[in-house]
C-alpha cells in the first residue's frame, strides 16, 4: 500500500513526523507538506504563481521520502499525487489542536483530506486536542494506524472522508459522531503601526454545544471522535422547497 502523508502545520511539525513514521507499518510512505505553517487556509489551491517542490531530508523522516511545498495543504496533495504517483490512502495531520464542527470549513488539515477524497482516494484527517499537559503524538499515531488499517480493509464510499479527533491523554475508546456546532466566535482587534495607520488581527474564542453524539461531546469526555464527512454539501431536503420559491421568476 502507498500512503501520502500531509498536514497544515508544516513539514517540521512533530505531529506529521509521528504520523508519517507510524504509517510505515501499513506500507510505503511518502510525505508532502507545506514548508511553513498553513493553518486555517481552508481548501485553497494556488493558481496565480508557480510552486516549489523540494526534497527535505532535514525534516527527520529518515528513509521516508519527504518533500516541502511553498503552498497550501491542498497544493501538497495535488503535487504529491501527480509527481510521486497515485497513493492508496491519504492521511493528514496529526494537527496541533482539534478540528471540530464548523472548524472543518477553514481547516487546512481537513482540506488535505478533502482534496484526496475529491481525487477518489480514501482519506483521513487526524487532529489532537491540546488541552492536556503534554502532547502525545506517538499515542495518537498508534491509534491512527489502527484506524487507517480498518479503512483500507473496509473501504470508504467515493466522496467521503473521515475526520478524526483525538482527546488529550489516554483515549477511553472510540465514538462515531456527527459534527457539532463548535466554531470560533470571531473578534477583530485594531491596532496602530509606528506610522499611526490601523491594522487588524482576526482573533476569536471557541464555542459550541456539547450535544450527545457530536464530535465535541466525544472529545471533551476523553473519546476518539470519528466523523464521516461528505463532499456533497447539497441540502437535499430543501430542493423541492427552493424550487417552489423560484416558480414564476
Amino acid at each position: 500500500m502507498r500512503i501520502l502523508v500531509s498536514n497544515d502545520d508544516g513539514i517540521f511539525s512533530p505531529g506529521i513526523k509521528a504520523l508519517g513514521l507510524a504509517m510505515r507499518a501499513l506500507g510505503e510512505v511518502y510525505v508532502v507538506a507545506p514548508d511553513v505553517e498553513q493553518s486555517a487556509v481552508g481548501h485553497g489551491i494556488t493558481v496565480r504563481r508557480p510552486l516549489r517542490f523540494k526534497h527535505t531530508a532535514s525534516a527527520g523522516f529518515g528513509e521516508v521520502p519527504a518533500y516541502r511545498v511553498d503552498g497550501t495543504p491542498a497544493d501538497c496533495v495535488v503535487l504529491g499525487v501527480h509527481l510521486l504517483g497515485r497513493p492508496d490512502l491519504v492521511v493528514s495531520g496529526i494537527n496541533i489542536g482539534v478540528n471540530l464542527g464548523l472548524d472543518l470549513t477553514h481547516s487546512g488539515t481537513v482540506a488535505a483530506a478533502l482534496e484526496g477524497a475529491s481525487l477518489g482516494i480514501p482519506s483521513i484527517a487526524f487532529s489532537l486536542d491540546t488541552s492536556g499537559e503534554e502532547l502525545n503524538f506517538t499515542l495518537a499515531a498508534e491509534w491512527a494506524v489502527r484506524i487507517a488499517r480498518r479503512v483500507m480493509q473496509e473501504g470508504l464510499p467515493k466522496g467521503v472522508l473521515l475526520n478524526v479527533n483525538f482527546p488529550a491523554g489516554m483515549p477511553k475508546g472510540i465514538m462515531v459522531t456527527r459534527l457539532s456546532t463548535h466554531h470560533w466566535e470571531d473578534k477583530v482587534v485594531e491596532r496602530l503601526d509606528p506610522e499611526g495607520r490601523p491594522y487588524y488581527w482576526i482573533a476569536g474564542t471557541p464555542v459550541g454545544e456539547e450535544e450527545e453524539g457530536t464530535d465535541l461531546y466525544a472529545v471533551r469526555r476523553g473519546y476518539i471522535s470519528i466523523t464521516p464527512v461528505s463532499l456533497d454539501f447539497t441540502a437535499s431536503h430543501l430542493l423541492a422547497q427552493v424550487e417552489k420559491w423560484m416558480e414564476g421568476l
